[in-house]
């Protein structure tokens, strides 16, 4: 019996007879010969099947199968320089699972909407497939990176009982009498564990109650937070820059076969494997960079998707914007010397993406963080176990958020960040 293999694996059995279950993307042929294209979860390939190599019986099944029937192929590999995984399937046998009639996305092109709400299908389609490939890599990145770096893996809550990054962005529920929100950041919890352990991070869904409908937003995603014990600015903008690196180079060496299916510009994320180091600018530089566009912009606003835009084309690589007005930070980011700016980072992406990273050294002085909770009106009781970590032992630290879906939606070259996971969630999609 030929061995049963997944698609990924096939290179390693060119000249071998192997058996596959999947299902059919698509049939084509005339005559005596039918092309089968063929998934089985792990990748694509073609199936060629002729009338004298399978049972005529077989030959009548495959000439009538629709699209996302599933189907158990068995044949030989054989090279095929222009396939895109450089071998196809001469086949010898074909066993109908199950039929598929009138799949509901076919070839031809389907509107936006249509395809959000077929997502439970959409998956299936070989440029869905390569996307969420590459997130799947990514946040193996992820955890590899800081596995290596001897962080340690802490959970942080859903259920909160207090903000984190602001109030207007909250989702609110009934916690048994008790008015509870969805996590925003698991970054003060983090803060808590790396005075534990002293580097530890949590990796997963936080969650923006904000009416924003533009490509680069999600009311649910994911997000890692790394805090240090002992870390300054400094180290923070190493520790990003080295994370961003170390996902780059790893989707470059282990999926750029997915990036050419979803014809991604290679040249964009190679020239920034190569770059020695980000470059690194205050904000008050990059305010200067805007007036000098021609930007009407006042010094203490916060930029937005356009403004990041015009910085990052300055320099065509990952830029480290530092030093951003205090009045438009939270309480917790450390006041700089001149108690105007604070000491913290957000690393924004080339071709028009973005902050995809934002963070910096924490306040380690209790009376000076509750200084600036008094200055943004906050209630120190709804804070009292965060006021402990400075309290019992406080030192310095640092620490950032990268949010995976933006991650995902620049290293892909995506349009829109909904293409970033397998059920998005946005302002106005809960289904499917």
């Amino acid at each position: 019996m030929p061995e049963n293999i997944c698609i990924r694996n096939l290179n390693n059995f060119t000249g071998k007879s192997v058996a596959l279950s999947g299902w059919v993307w698509n049939v084509r042929g005339s005559g005596k010969v039918q092309f089968l294209q063929f998934r089985d979860g792990t990748g694509f390939v073609q199936v060629v099947a002729g009338a004298s190599d399978i049972s005529p019986e077989e030959f009548e099944t495959l000439r009538r199968l629709g699209q996302e029937s599933s189907v158990k192929v068995e044949g030989k590999v054989v090279e095929n320089a222009k396939a895109l995984i450089g071998v196809e399937i001469i086949a010898s046998k074909i066993e109908l699972v199950s039929d598929s009639k009138n799949y509901p996305i076919s070839p031809k092109e389907h509107g936006t909407d249509f395809l959000m709400d077929s997502r439970h299908l959409w998956l299936r389609s070989p440029r869905q497939q390569a996307i969420l490939r590459i997130r799947h890599r990514i946040a193996k990145s992820i955890r590899n990176y800081f596995d290596e770096l001897d962080f340690t893996l802490i959970d942080a809550p859903i259920f909160t009982p207090n903000e984190c990054e602001g109030s207007s962005t909250l989702f609110s529920t009934d916690y048994f009498g008790e008015n509870a929100y969805l996590s925003q950041s698991g970054q003060l919890y983090m803060e808590a564990a790396c005075m534990a352990f002293g580097k530890a991070y949590c990796f997963g869904p936080t969650f923006r109650a904000e009416n924003s409908n533009t490509r680069r937003h999600l009311t649910e995603f994911w997000m890692v937070e790394p805090e240090a014990a002992y870390m300054d600015l400094e180290g923070d903008m190493e520790l990003a820059e080295g994370l961003i690196r170390k996902i780059v180079s790893d989707v470059l060496e282990t999926n750029k076969n997915e990036l050419i299916l979803i014809e991604r510009n290679l040249k964009p994320l190679q020239a920034m494997a190569k770059a020695e180091k980000f470059p690194r600018i205050t904000y008050t530089q990059a305010v200067q960079i805007l007036t000098d566009a021609g930007e009407n912009f006042e010094w203490g606003n916060d930029f937005g998707g356009a403004h990041e835009t015009i910085i990052c084309s300055h320099f065509n690589l990952p830029v480290i914007v530092h030093g951003y007005p205090a009045s438009i930070k939270p309480f917790y980011m450390k006041l700089e010397a001149d108690l105007k700016t604070v000491k913290n980072m957000d690393i924004l992406a080339p071709e028009g993406y973005g902050e995809i990273v934002g963070g910096g050294e924490r306040e380690s002085d209790l009376e000076k963080l509750r200084n600036r909770m008094a200055e943004q009106k906050l209630n120190e009781k709804d804070y009292e176990w965060y006021l402990d970590l400075l309290r019992y032992g406080s030192v310095p630290h640092a620490g950032f958020g990268l949010g995976l879906e933006r991650a995902v939606s620049w290293i892909c070259g995506l349009p829109h960040v909904r293409e970033t996971g397998a059920f998005p969630r946005l302002p106005k999609r809960l289904r499917p």
